[in-house]
């Protein structure tokens, strides 16, 4: 289960607005001024509650009065999605909005978000971003509408006491070919499907985002045109990626039942990979934390001691073992906002130091620049640390314009295998002749 699914699950939605008094070398704004800062996740809202004291200490100190009021509004990912689009279409959404990188795309397109660039140009903050979350973060139009403040690295998660126990090999796998003899070997032993990807459409966006993309990603095939902005939806790539989840359907090593039911993330990663039976799991950096840790959605004990991580094995021929480098929550200012440079000046504030790092500790995310790791409370997060080493040769995974389109047909295409209505090749028959529907003159010819 996602991050983002997660925290709305728990607990969603908080709007936290500030008031940032501005003198005149801010924009040439004068007097007091409004700021609204939109949380719609708890878990982000509270650590921001915490930060808002002393950033308005911050500005006090540069002769700017900050006032903080919190309005509490719980809402799904999908129910934040609408909210926030009639907000910014109707001219009353705040002036800045934490969220996952997906919603920009569409929101920067619609105009209905404010171009960054010239403020990052003048931020020394922005030169200590690691290359790849940079290039996660713009846009197609070259652009940048929002300030990433986490980072994360998907890969597979094993339980080492587990397959240590069954006699079955724990170093990196070299290629798929590798991983499914290993996972047979726990198929005889156990009875059970040992691993989990998300796919089918009861995981919704993350039989995307956490399960087929990773995989796609590293395949070396042109997903996405950035040039063209279109999707080639027929490639090798993509083919070997519909084969391997007919393979491992075929093999009995996916929980299918599991995956076909509502809230599939709680048997399998909640559930089974907590007891054990179920060892592997796609998972995300966040999992460290918001899934397995002390405080998570299902907590293993000692867990930094029974779980490891290998990077994706090799599916085509010609690649190598990888990690997949993803973004997080990005801070984002409202194109309309009356008080566009105080709200960046707050944006900037959260995206650096002791309020970065807090904030990364809080949400169990990894750090999207370099100069975090000896800071307090991330630098006493030893997984997030080794997570955030994997940055710099990390697969950055495809995105543009669409992607909520692909993510349908990649929903339904993969579900065609769960239920045994398409095979490899038919599945990714299906996905492209969606897509292409779906995407129209997005869609490569």
């Amino acid at each position: 289960m996602g991050r983002n699914r997660v925290l709305a699950s728990a607990a969603a939605g908080m709007l936290l607005g500030g008031a940032l008094t501005a003198c005149s070398s801010s924009g040439g704004e004068e007097g007091p001024v409004t700021i609204k800062l939109l949380e719609y996740q708890e878990a982000r809202a509270e650590v921001v509650k915490d930060l808002i004291p002393a950033f308005e200490k911050a500005m006090a100190k540069q002769g700017r009065e900050v006032e903080v009021e919190l309005v509490t509004d719980p809402l799904t990912d999908e129910q934040f999605r609408t909210k926030i689009t009639q907000e910014l279409h109707s001219g009353s959404a705040p002036d800045v909005m934490d969220m996952g990188g997906s919603y920009v795309t569409g929101l920067a397109g619609a105009g209905y978000l404010l171009n960054l660039d010239d403020h990052l140009d003048e931020w020394d903050g922005w030169d200590q971003y690691y290359p790849s979350v940079k290039d996660g973060a713009r846009q197609p139009d070259g652009s940048f509408y929002s300030v990433p403040h986490e980072a994360s690295i998907q890969s597979l998660f094993y339980r080492k006491d587990v397959l240590k126990r069954l006699g079955v090999d724990t170093s990196q796998p070299r290629t798929w070919d590798e991983l499914i003899g290993r996972l047979k070997q726990v198929r005889a032993k156990t009875g059970e499907a040992p691993l989990v990807i998300p796919a089918g459409t009861a995981w919704g966006g993350g039989s995307w985002s956490e399960g087929f993309l990773p995989v796609m990603a590293g395949t070396g095939s042109t997903f996405y045109d950035a040039k063209s902005k279109k999707w080639d939806l027929e490639s090798e790539g993509l083919s070997a990626t519909f084969d391997l989840y007919d393979n491992l359907v075929d093999a009995d090593l996916l929980p299918v039942r599991d995956l076909q039911n509502p809230n599939p993330w709680e048997a399998t990663k909640y559930e089974k990979f907590v007891e054990g039976t179920l060892p592997v799991a796609a998972q995300g950096s966040w999992g460290w934390k918001y899934d397995w840790g002390p405080e998570g959605a299902a907590p293993i004990e000692d867990v930094r001691e029974k779980v490891g991580t290998w990077d994706y094995p090799a599916l085509v021929a010609g690649t190598k073992p990888y990690s997949v480098g993803g973004g997080g929550f990005g801070y984002s200012v409202n194109a309309d906002s009356p008080h566009a440079d105080a709200a960046v000046e707050l944006v900037k504030w959260l995206s650096s130091g002791t309020a970065l790092a807090e904030q990364l500790a809080a949400v169990g995310a990894i750090a999207p620049r370099k100069d975090l790791a000896d800071t307090a409370p991330y630098k006493d997060e030893p997984s997030l640390i080794e997570a955030e080493r994997k940055l710099k040769t990390s697969v950055q995974p495809p995105r543009g314009d669409g992607e909520d389109q692909v993510s349908q047909a990649v929903q339904s295409a993969t579900e065609k295998i769960l239920s045994g209505d398409a095979d490899g090749p038919e599945a990714a028959d299906a996905f492209a002749d969606e897509a292409k529907e779906l995407l129209g003159d997005r869609a490569a010819r």
